[in-house]
């Protein structure tokens, strides 16, 4: 018997509500962005992302329903983002799954954010394991074993800023506008290292520190405005992207090696930047590693991977009751 699990993600500035088969086949998925919004502010502000949470999450869930061409009858489990993430905006999520867990009596399963980001890989290839996964978005930068479904060994993660927070704040720097990751990105395949960056934490550990490396672009803007020189955002972006893709890609092959294991997935808003792909992708080929990276829609921030990860957790027996609280920061276990 076929098991639909519908999922909803609220965490942050995305409003997404999905359809899982059998935690590997999309039915449907809705994802409305307030990106535009926030553009406005040069970033997220969660006061607004709640409120327009508040506002879409009915409409989203219906459109999601229509689009599936399926009522609630037909759903097998509610599946919902309970954290990490931005308070305000996790609780209107919630809030949601647990009405409809109530109302429809169904199970309510409990998915952690970063499970969801991982298991987005599955609704592209079945998870192999043992794999070594590399996360990393706006505010996570981590490196996590696992052994089995659902079973989650943290390596190593960013000891203060996180690859794609120093992304922005680099962007910043360079005046590219919000989001600046991707045209970071962008930018980068379009100049030269011509600029003296450190490469950030550059030690035997799995954790990553990119503060330094933000500050060291800060500083060297600075100087150079300070002589009257002009900095070159191109150059400037394939300098600092370089450092990035370097130190990730150094201590992710690490893991691999020294866990003995062939099988690298990549997850995360990050896991769009086409420097880190094209770098990861080449890595593993010489070392003949199984590489899977999910489509950029399944990067970002996505009801999918939170159904694709709810599955397994149902699965599993994972359930919670109508107690459950959102978590602005969480573990991962």
């Amino acid at each position: 018997m076929n098991t639909y699990i519908l999922a909803i993600e609220s965490s942050c500035d995305e409003t997404s509500v999905s359809i899982i088969k059998d935690g590997q086949e999309e039915i449907a998925t809705v994802v409305l962005s307030q990106m535009d919004t926030h553009a406005n502010y040069g970033g997220v502000v969660p006061e607004i992302a709640s409120r327009m949470h508040i506002e879409n999450i009915t409409l989203v869930i219906e459109k999601t329903l229509t689009k599936a061409n399926m009522t609630m009858d037909d759903i097998t489990a509610i599946a919902v983002t309970y954290g990490p993430g931005l308070i305000g905006s996790l609780l209107i999520g919630l809030m949601a799954a647990k009405t409809l867990a109530f109302t429809y009596n169904k199970p309510l399963i409990p998915v952690h954010h970063i499970a969801g980001h991982i298991y987005a890989n599955n609704l592209v290839q079945r998870l192999e394991f043992p794999l070594i996964a590399l996360v990393i978005s706006g505010g996570h930068t981590d490196l996590i074993y696992m052994k089995e479904d659902y079973s989650f060994e943290k390596l190593g993660g960013t000891l203060d800023d996180a690859v794609g927070e120093a992304y922005d704040k680099v962007a910043r720097v360079i005046n590219v506008p919000y989001p600046g990751g991707p045209l970071v990105d962008k930018l980068a395949h379009q100049g030269e290292d011509t600029y003296n960056l450190p490469l950030p934490l550059d030690d035997d550990s799995y954790n990553f520190s990119f503060s330094g490396l933000k500050s060291a672009v800060i500083n060297l803007v600075h100087n150079e405005k300070q002589r009257g020189n002009e900095i070159i955002p191109e150059n400037m972006a394939t300098s600092f992207q370089n450092r990035v893709v370097e130190i990730l890609t150094k201590k992710t092959m690490k893991a691999l090696k020294t866990y003995n294991v062939k099988n690298l997935i990549v997850a995360g808003g990050v896991a769009a930047n086409k420097g880190l792909r094209e770098r990861l992708t080449k890595e593993c080929e010489e070392n003949n590693i199984n590489l899977i990276i999910p489509e950029i829609k399944y990067c970002t921030d996505n009801a999918a991977m939170i159904g694709a990860a709810g599955y397994y957790a149902y699965k599993l027996g994972r359930r919670a009751d109508l107690s459950l609280n959102a978590k602005a920061s969480e573990r991962l276990n």
